[in-house]
């Protein structure tokens, strides 16, 4: 573990991950401390990175983006320049959510969501095969989510 935390720390964090709008009140509540000190806990784990940052989870379909798919993109070159300018490629592209560099016969896997299957089309054929140094687009469009949790899987004693 790279972290020193102590079972406080650990319980401030998973009650962030399940509920980060929560006032540090409530927080300092739930873990069983005051609120000043949760406070400055708080902080200091945003300070040491832990905490990232503090987001609201959308419901993709219902603001219409009915299609998730991957896409498996392999590399004509693997240099570290090429997979640099591949990445930073990826990041002006926002149908791609999350992108993955892999290790094995695939080089990227990129998370894709858009509204309907033709968006998704043009965008592997007018952007993704047509970028620079790609060799090889394989995708697989989603039929359904079986499992959805974006946290990390905090254990309690």
């Amino acid at each position: 573990m790279k972290a020193r935390l102590d079972a406080i720390d650990w319980h401030i964090l998973k009650e962030l991950q399940e509920d980060g709008r929560m006032t540090n009140v409530e927080l300092a509540r739930r873990v069983g401390i005051s609120a000043p000190p949760c406070l400055r806990r708080v902080r200091a784990l945003e300070e040491a990175g832990l905490i990232r940052g503090y987001r609201t989870l959308l419901d993709e379909k219902q603001l219409g983006y009915d299609v998730t798919a991957f896409a498996m993109v392999g590399l004509h070159s693997q240099t570290e320049a090429d997979l640099m300018a591949f990445e930073e490629t990826v990041k002006s592209w926002t149908i791609v959510r999350e992108s993955y560099m892999l290790s094995g016969e695939v080089d990227f896997l990129l998370k894709c969501v858009s509204p309907d299957l033709q968006t998704f089309q043009n965008f592997v054929i007018r952007e993704l095969t047509a970028a620079q140094n790609v060799d090889s687009v394989r995708t697989a469009l989603t039929i359904r989510r079986t499992k959805d949790e974006p946290i990390v899987p905090i254990e309690e004693d």
